[in-house]
């Protein structure tokens, strides 16, 4: 292959690193209205009274807009497929507040001095409720988050409002309770992995205007262009057809941009002057009105044989949406579907859920999207029975592991249809020294080596869900233009396409133009998410690309005039094989734009009945100094099976930038509130997040398989690479002290807490 699995440079690079404004605040106008929130002191109040007479008399305030002032239709911020799985329980702004940050007014005016006085203008009396903070007691507790009668769930997910239920559910293959029962040695254990945010370097950010159709006009920094069109319509109630979105750069998504999160306030405020606005979110708001990971409460239940062979899994998640229901229906499958199927020789598998609203901010998609949660504990679990066994960790994983070929009753009944994942174990424990290190050795007079490992699976994209589409057209010189609806996040996935797109013309990369996402003229696509950019869009590009292909063979037979069985295409140019006949691509187009009727494009969709898992083992070696409970990450090595690599130097980037963000899940990162439901650590200077100091040496590989279903054989690796840090360094912990961490983060104080309590019960 040409461009396929070669590091060719992304599309942008050039435009990024030389400054060029291609984000959201570049393209907004200096001239345009600035809109800020005025938001919630409270966790749990309903507004009383609002007066905004005084701040609507500041010189420069355009607008002062409360509940009153807008549409009352409840609508969902989650950017998923319609109908939607996450209720319909968010309004513009409602009188009910449900978390410190909840919106209490928009204010629009010439610039941010005049704004935010105008927002200490305006009396706001609140009737101040008691919030409901504990996600642990939120199920049927008298207080209710959502106590509105027009709370509206499109889909069955188990939604109850009346008894803070955003969604349960309960599956089952094999009869868990008869395998337990009969298992040798068991583990039971709860795991607990707290709330994290995403931390994009770009915060939330929209420009609005109306265009002389007076139709609105959203740019946005979004992973999800088309759903954003519908959202807005639903809540500000205009037909679609009045709405056109655009995606510029963005500065970091990591899911946190698949919810509709800044878009609907300056939408509204271009909608009552008729005058372009713009919004962004200052870091702390961003912190404390983002849409963070969910907070997981993870109970694993886990039984053997005496030899290792797993036979009864059964995890139960609690999971915590917050204020508002966007993704909680759907994040809390992925902490049991994915983690599972890894452990395919079990016989029985359960697998049952409550998500349940709390007066904290919304939760929403982050990198994994549940997974990480689910994998954490399922993997320290799986030590856990190591222990128990006194079997090697690695051993009873390539006994249990799932194969290639084989069906995965927990993962829908799918079939792996590529799976490198025992070699992946291997090359992983040669690559950290596995057999010389563990459990661990001695380094220093207090100070021990040790190492974990961890399994991890995801999917690509939503099987029978995700549609991804793509359109090409030979122009006028014999280049392409690659028209797509999916949202390049700063990850590469227009470089990905065109090389997929390049690779299927037999034509150079530069030979292929990418144009981003505008609703009005991209074909439609379910956004960046999901891990289904290049396995979906991936395989439209190709589909369409052959479609193309076709196309230019049929014109430039006509045009050579030779028979059309006779004529074939090599990428530069069509000819006749019997004949002899040529016509370069260039001529071919440049005719094609003279008195033809024929149209060189070609338009395809595809989405996919299946979601092929991608592959990961991650190995973590620590440094731990067994007097104050100080871990040094050392090395991680990370063997990835995501098909056929069409990047590698995009692949491994995106890796070891989701090997750092779960190295942060486990190490450091900590969402903490008050008992009034403040977040205290609002800030960069309060909420850590891992710096290049901290991850340590980061060693990546790839483990070839080859995915049928996929573009070239490939299958996804955004969200894999997140799943395996916590439990793979959780399990290092535990090697080196005999101390389990079940709580993330993991911190000094909770292992020499737990070293001394391992002291008390063996003294």
């Amino acid at each position: 292959m040409k461009t396929v699995n070669q590091g060719i440079r992304k599309k942008d690079a050039m435009a990024l690193v030389t400054g060029k404004p291609v984000y959201t605040a570049d393209i907004a106008p200096k001239d345009c209205l600035i809109v800020k929130l005025l938001r919630s002191p409270h966790a749990h109040a309903i507004i009383s009274s609002i007066d905004k007479a005084a701040a609507e008399k500041i010189p420069g305030i355009e607008c002062v807009l409360t509940y009153h002032d807008v549409p009352t239709s409840r609508f969902t911020t989650a950017g998923q497929t319609y109908p939607e799985p996450s209720p319909y329980d968010c309004l513009i702004l409602d009188a009910h507040l449900r978390y410190v940050g909840d919106a209490v007014a928009i204010v629009a005016g010439v610039d941010e001095k005049t704004v935010d006085q105008a927002i200490k203008l305006i009396d706001v009396q609140y009737k101040v409720l008691e919030p409901l903070l504990d996600f642990r007691q939120a199920k049927d507790n008298p207080i209710l988050v959502h106590p509105e009668d027009d709370f509206i769930s499109l889909n069955d997910v188990g939604a109850d409002n009346k008894r803070n239920l955003c969604a349960t559910s309960r599956f089952e293959h094999g009869s868990f309770d008869n395998e337990f029962g009969r298992c040798a040695v068991t583990v039971e254990s709860t795991y607990h992995t707290k709330s994290n945010h995403q931390v994009t370097m770009e915060t939330f950010r929209t420009y609005t205007e109306l265009d002389v159709y007076g139709r609105l006009n959203v740019i946005s920094s979004t992973q999800i262009p088309f759903h954003v069109r519908r959202i807005l319509s639903n809540a500000l109630q205009i037909p679609k057809s009045m709405i056109r979105v655009i995606k510029p750069r963005i500065g970091g998504g990591f899911g946190a941009k698949q919810t509709v999160v800044s878009e609907i306030y300056p939408a509204i405020v271009t909608l009552k002057t008729g005058k372009p606005a713009k919004i962004v979110f200052t870091r702390k708001e961003t912190f404390t009105s983002g849409c963070p990971r969910h907070e997981n409460e993870i109970k694993v239940r886990l039984g053997s044989d005496q030899e290792g062979n797993i036979k009864a899994i059964s995890i139960y998640t609690l999971s915590n949406t917050g204020a508002y229901g966007s993704h909680g229906p759907t994040t809390v499958g992925l902490s049991g579907h994915k983690p599972m199927p890894i452990y395919n020789a079990a016989k029985a598998f359960q697998f049952h859920y409550d998500v349940v609203y709390t007066n904290t901010v919304g939760a929403g998609a982050f990198r994994g999207y549940g997974a990480p949660q689910g994998f954490f504990a399922l993997e320290s679990a799986v030590d856990e029975l190591a222990a128990k066994l006194n079997i090697d960790p690695t051993i009873i994983r390539e006994k249990n592991m799932v194969q290639e070929g084989q069906v995965m009753p927990a993962y829908y009944n799918e079939t792996a249809s590529s799976c490198a994942l025992d070699r992946c174990l291997a090359r992983a424990k040669e690559l950290i020294g596995w057999d010389q290190k563990y459990p661990f050795i001695k380094s220093g007079e207090h100070k021990v080596r040790s190492v974990g490992i961890a399994m991890a699976m995801q999917g690509s994209g939503i099987s029978g869900v995700d549609v991804g589409s793509a359109t090409v057209r030979l122009s006028d010189g014999g280049f392409y233009t690659l028209m797509i609806g999916a949202a390049d996040m700063g990850t590469g996935a227009d470089t990905v396409l065109a090389q997929i797109a390049a690779e299927s013309l037999e034509c150079d990369i530069d030979n292929i133009i990418v144009h981003g996402v505008d609703t009005d003229q991209s074909p439609y696509d379910s956004g960046s998410y999901a891990s289904s950019t290049t396995y979906i869009t991936g395989m439209a590009v190709a589909k369409t690309c052959e479609a193309l292909k076709k196309k230019i063979i049929i014109e430039g037979a006509r045009i050579l005039g030779c028979p059309l069985e006779d004529a074939s295409f090599d990428g530069k140019s069509v000819y006749c094989v019997k004949e002899g006949k040529r016509l370069s691509l260039h001529d071919l187009a440049n005719k094609n734009m003279d008195g033809s009727d024929y149209s060189l494009t070609a338009s395809e969709s595809h989405s996919s009945p299946v979601s092929p898992p991608p592959f990961i083992v991650g190995a973590a070696e620590i440094e731990l100094d067994l007097q104050t409970g100080k871990i040094d990450l050392i090395d991680y090595v990370a063997m990835v099976d995501c098909g056929t690599v069409i990047n590698p130097n995009l692949a491994r980037i995106q890796t070891e930038g989701g090997i750092a963000q779960g190295i942060g899940m486990a190490l450091y990162e900590d969402v903490n509130y008050d008992n009034k439901g403040r977040m205290l650590n609002a800030s960069f200077l309060q909420y850590k997040i891992p710096t290049r100091q901290d991850v340590g040496n980061i060693r990546v590989e790839f483990e070839s398989s080859f995915e049928p279903t996929g573009p070239f054989g490939a299958k996804s690796l955004g969200e894999v690479v997140i799943n395996t840090p916590a439990p793979a360094i959780a399990n290092a912990v535990y090697n080196a002290t005999k101390v389990r961490i079940r709580t993330l983060p993991i911190t000094s104080e909770k292992i020499v807490m737990g070293m001394l309590e391992l002291e008390k019960t063996n003294s």
